[in-house]
């Protein structure tokens, strides 16, 4: 009888456990990546690893992000580089779009700002708050789990 009780239990452990760990499922989302020294160089593709050749992109400037400052088509390995006009500090907006699918990415450049990866726009500050929110949660999470209860 405890056999059989060892068993269901493992198989309900194994049941949860396969529905709470996340399934990557590659769809047609895009992912653009970014490097900035004097000049910004994008990489466009698709979720699953394969260059947007050939998909159109559109850059716009800070001081008006309704108007394309820059617009242009990646060449076979989803690449294209710009210079941004450093006189216009603030956020850039490059968008890239390929038969309906794409993605928009948006890079902080200032005067005296140099930028040299792509974290998605997100300062330092931002960060480190972000992790130490995170570790603060895991933390607490872990102790009110790990309380005893009274009778």
């Amino acid at each position: 009888m405890r056999m059989k009780w060892r068993i269901i239990t493992c198989l309900i452990f194994i049941l949860m456990v396969g529905l709470v760990l996340p399934i990557k499922v590659l769809a047609h989302g895009a992912k653009i990546e970014y490097t900035v020294n004097m000049t910004i160089e994008i990489v466009a593709t698709y979720d699953n690893g394969e260059p947007m050749a050939g998909a159109q992109f559109v850059v716009y400037a800070p001081d008006d992000p309704s108007t394309p400052w820059l617009t242009g088509v990646c060449d076979d390995e989803g690449r294209f580089s710009f210079t941004p006009d450093t006189s216009k500090p603030g956020t850039w907006d490059i968008q890239v779009r390929q038969a309906g699918h794409g993605d928009i990415v948006y890079i902080p450049i200032g005067e005296d700002m140099v930028v040299t990866g792509g974290t998605g726009g997100y300062t330092a500050i931002q960060i480190i708050l972000m992790a130490a929110c995170f570790i603060w949660g895991s933390v607490g999470t872990a102790l009110y789990f790990s309380r005893r209860r009274r009778a």
